[in-house]
C-alpha cells in the first residue's frame, strides 16, 4: 500500500488559512492553529459553537484542500454500532449458506460467512480501515445529538484509531484519518470524550468578517447589500430569540434579496425575505422590531 502523500500536509498556520480560503472558507488564525496542531500530533479536533457558524463547512473545506475523502457521520439520538461502524450482511450470509448446502463442512461455512466480504462498512470503519493515498477526513457531525452509550463506543476509536469486531478481531488504522467532531451544545459532551480531543470554540464572526464571508459564499451579492444584511443579522443576534440566525442564514438572506433583484436591504425587502433567516414564528415579531430599528437614521 502506498504511503500517504506528505505534500498534502500544510506547513504553517498561514498555509492552513490559504488552503481553506482557496475553498471559500475564511478561517481565522486561531482555528487554523487548532487544525494544524491536530494534524501534527494526530489528535481529533472538537469544534463547538452555535448552529450555522461554519463547523461542518470547515471540515468540508479542509478535506477539499487536502485532496482527501470526506467521510461524514451524522449523529442523531439512538445512533448505534450498526449505523456508525459496521454490520453483517445477513441476507448475503444466509444466501451463501444455502448455496453451499451439504457440499462442504457446515462449521467451515459458518466461519467463512464472517469474513470481510460479508461486512457492511459504515463511516467509522471506512475511515479507520482506509487505503487512501491521503488519509480521509472523518467528520463526526453533531456529536451532542447522540447518547452517552455511543460516546463510550467512540472512546476506543479516538484513543487508538481502532475498532474491535468480535468475529474478526481489532482493526487498527495504518494511516489514521483526521477526525473532526462538531457540536452545537444541545447537551454537554462527556469529559472522557473531550479529553481525547483538542478543543476549539467557533464564535460568530465580527461584522467585517461576516461581510467577507457573504461576498465569498455569494459573489452575486454586492458589498453594500451584503453589509446591510450582515448588520441586520448581527442586530438580531442581540435579541432573545428562540433560534438565533447563524452565518449560513446571513448568506441565504443576502442571496434571497439578490435573487429578487434587490440592491438595497430596505425594510420592505427584508420583511419579504425574512424566512431565509428567521425559522420560528415566535421570533418574527422581534425581528420586525430589529428591522425597523435598522431603518432609522
Amino acid at each position: 500500500m502506498n504511503a500517504p502523500a506528505d505534500a498534502a500536509q500544510p506547513a504553517s498556520v498561514d498555509a492552513i488559512v490559504e488552503l481553506l480560503g482557496a475553498h471559500d472558507y475564511l478561517c481565522d488564525r486561531r482555528l487554523a492553529t487548532a487544525i494544524l496542531v491536530a494534524m501534527r500530533i494526530n489528535k481529533p479536533l472538537f469544534l463547538e459553537g452555535e448552529a450555522g457558524v461554519g463547523k461542518t463547512e470547515a471540515a468540508r473545506a479542509l478535506a477539499a484542500g487536502l485532496g482527501a475523502r470526506l467521510i461524514r457521520l451524522q449523529c442523531y439520538e439512538g445512533i448505534d454500532l450498526a449505523h456508525a461502524a459496521y454490520e453483517w450482511n445477513y441476507a448475503r450470509q444466509l444466501l451463501h449458506i444455502r448455496l453451499v448446502g451439504e457440499r462442504e463442512d457446515r462449521v467451515r461455512t459458518e466461519q467463512d460467512v464472517f469474513g470481510p466480504e460479508f461486512l457492511l462498512r459504515r463511516p467509522l470503519l471506512d475511515a479507520i480501515d482506509n487505503h487512501d493515498q491521503v488519509p480521509p477526513v472523518l467528520l463526526i457531525d453533531e456529536i451532542d445529538r447522540s447518547d452517552e452509550e455511543f460516546e463510550a463506543f467512540l472512546l476506543e476509536i479516538l484513543a487508538d484509531y481502532a475498532i474491535s469486531i468480535p468475529e474478526l478481531g481489532t482493526i487498527r488504522a495504518e494511516h489514521p484519518p483526521l477526525v473532526i467532531l462538531t457540536g452545537n451544545r444541545t447537551r454537554e459532551v462527556h469529559d472522557a470524550l473531550k479529553r481525547r480531543c483538542l478543543y476549539h470554540w467557533i464564535d460568530y464572526p465580527d461584522l467585517e468578517r461576516e461581510v467577507a464571508i457573504v461576498r465569498v459564499r455569494a459573489p452575486e451579492v454586492s458589498e453594500r447589500l451584503g453589509r446591510q444584511v450582515a448588520e441586520v443579522t448581527q442586530r438580531l443576534r442581540g435579541l432573545d430569540l428562540y433560534k438565533v440566525p447563524g452565518v449560513a442564514e446571513t448568506v441565504d438572506w443576502a442571496r434571497a434579496l439578490a435573487a429578487l433583484g434587490h440592491t438595497e436591504a430596505t425594510p420592505a425587502a427584508l420583511r419579504e425575505t425574512m424566512g431565509a433567516a428567521i425559522k420560528h414564528q415566535e421570533d418574527l415579531e422581534r425581528a420586525e422590531e430589529a428591522i425597523a430599528e435598522h431603518a432609522r437614521p
